[in-house]
């Protein structure tokens, strides 16, 4: 799998994909004012010139895009085709992401259907789940700070170890760095998973 950022020429793929991912596990949660004014948003030339857009490949074939407004510090789409959901795909677009963010924090207003990915990734919710021109959204906030761990960042408190921490955890059990100190329960539940 190739992660890459998008040509502007490339766009209209990232886009359709978009639409269609939505029209699968989006949609049925909307109003059909919401559908349409997703629609309007990803057509829209002021909204496109906003954006940076990352593409996940699968050999030639795109699999999934990450937009980034806001220097970097706002999601604005994240879509992974069905096929490729739960392998991976969307950790590493958003990684991609979180190396070009230079604030440490980043945002996003989730939709009802990807409000748990969010959480997996070290996002919390800042407030309730609201409704603007029918689109249904959580908005929600994942903040990082500097540490010593292997990917020099660190999820909220809440959540403990990053992803990133976690897979290197995974990768080399004998030498496990972590964000912060574990509580006692956390450690037995890594015991746990490293004696599976």
């Amino acid at each position: 799998m190739e992660i890459r950022e998008l040509a502007k020429e490339e766009y209209s793929a990232a886009l359709d994909l978009a639409w269609e991912v939505f029209g699968v596990f989006e949609a049925p949660d909307y109003a059909p004012q919401g559908a349409q004014a997703f629609y309007a948003s990803i057509h829209d030339p002021d909204f496109l010139a906003q954006l940076r857009i990352y593409g996940a490949f699968d050999g030639d074939a795109l699999i999934g895009i990450l937009a980034t407004r806001s220097g970097g510090t706002h999601i604005a789409l994240f879509f992974v085709r069905g096929a490729y959901h739960r392998q991976g795909v969307g950790k590493q677009l958003f990684f991609r992401a979180c190396r070009e963010n230079p604030t440490g924090q980043m945002t996003v207003n989730s939709s009802p259907y990807a409000v748990e990915v969010y959480r997996r990734l070290g996002f919390c919710e800042t407030d309730t789940e609201q409704t603007t021109d029918g689109i249904r959204y959580t908005p929600m906030l994942c903040v990082t700070r500097r540490s010593d761990c292997p990917c020099k960042r660190t999820r909220c408190e809440r959540h403990g170890d990053c992803v990133a921490c976690r897979e290197h955890h995974k990768q080399d059990k004998k030498n496990p760095v972590y964000c912060r100190r574990p509580t006692r329960e956390e450690k037995r539940q890594r015991r746990r998973l490293d004696s599976e």
